[in-house]
């Protein structure tokens, strides 16, 4: 049975899902034995005519940091919100340490954390009110929650300010919060849907540190969606989605490496005349993208010395760049990744 977000909080608050009482020491392991977190076989979900995923398999390790990364509208909160059991698959299965989301979805959510990508602290409460009331919900006992909230405050340094409103906080440090009370119950799987929206780098790369020390410490496996290609560079594994299915897996590194040498951009007046010169002087593949050049070399600078002999005085500009999750994107579909892309209608779905 599947839940709005109201009823998916209250469902939360029920001694059904207060079984929780024995709580998981901290110091899991994590990694080892090719244990699977999450497992999705043929994922598809439809809305009407539109498909908002198509046929998505993927597999999560015990103790990765995953990202999902795709432009808006690919389809990455809506794997989010089939994983968190917010909303059911049209076709397919997915699974979270071996528990169907569909026929076990309490099991499930008992072990998962989650933290949307809209705040769902309550403002005129503390940092420490916060922690408490979420500690109070997963049927912790008092000992255990003083515990909790101490060891999370310390761990994403929010000490000096539990005393103060959420409301009062800047966007990284409530942020912050939201994670520690996603955290609070300890679970195996935290999911996470675009948690640097809104912070600066500096507070982005804050975030990524603390989730690899909840990591290392508690061996939680975290599931992340994001459209920031920096934030997605430090993920462990990535997938890369794109209306609605997977175009690309792997390492950041490993996908970045399927693109030999580098990447030189070319602007020039004339970008047809020239792209049609260059392919058939040099033999080259030239694609014209964003009213620029794209050449995948790997001789780069080889290249723009040849470049700058035979066509310096049409060339306005020459840059040279190492391949980035975008040049990947861009292979893998053919379209630039700007973040954002065709939304499908908000009260469906936000992907």
């Amino acid at each position: 049975m599947f839940f709005t977000l109201p009823s998916f909080i209250s469902q939360l608050f029920s001694p059904a899902c207060f079984w929780i009482s024995g709580f998981r020491p901290l110091g899991n392991s994590y990694g080892g034995g090719g244990v699977h977190a999450v497992i999705t076989r043929d994922l598809s979900r439809n809305f009407g005519s539109r498909r908002a995923l198509q046929g998505v398999s993927l597999e999560v390790a015990e103790g990765e940091i995953f990202g999902l990364l795709g432009p808006n509208g690919g389809g990455k909160s809506t794997m989010f919100k089939i994983l968190s059991t917010l909303l059911p698959p049209s076709a397919g299965t997915a699974e979270v340490f071996g528990k169907d989301v569909v026929a076990d979805p309490s099991a499930v959510r008992s072990l998962i954390g989650v933290v949307f990508q809209s705040p769902s602290l309550d403002k005129k409460l503390s940092v420490r009110e916060n922690l408490e009331y979420h500690g109070r919900i997963y049927g912790l006992s008092r000992s255990e929650r003083k515990e909790r909230i101490q060891d999370l405050l310390g761990r994403f340094h929010l000490g000096d300010r539990k005393g103060d409103q959420v409301g009062t906080l800047s966007g990284g440090l409530a942020r912050r919060v939201e994670i520690a009370k996603g955290m609070m119950h300890r679970p195996k799987l935290l999911l996470l849907d675009e948690p640097s929206t809104g912070l600066d780098p500096g507070a982005r790369m804050e975030l990524m540190a603390e989730l690899r020390l909840a990591r290392r410490e508690e061996g939680v496996t975290v599931l992340m969606t994001t459209h920031i290609l920096e934030e997605a560079e430090d993920c462990d594994q990535l997938a890369i989605l794109d209306r609605g299915r997977i175009v690309a897996r792997g390492t950041p590194d490993g996908l970045k490496a399927e693109i030999s040498g580098e990447i030189l951009t070319l602007e020039a007046e004339d970008l047809d005349a020239l792209k049609k010169d260059i392919e058939d002087k040099l033999d080259l593949e030239v694609e014209p993208i964003a009213g620029a050049l794209r050449i995948e070399a790997p001789k780069a600078f080889e290249l723009s010395m040849r470049l700058g002999q035979d066509f310096g005085d049409r060339i306005q500009s020459l840059h040279i760049g190492r391949p980035t999750l975008g040049d990947v994107f861009l292979r893998k579909t053919g379209r630039l990744f700007s973040g954002e892309e065709e939304v499908l209608d908000q009260a469906e779905v936000q992907g």
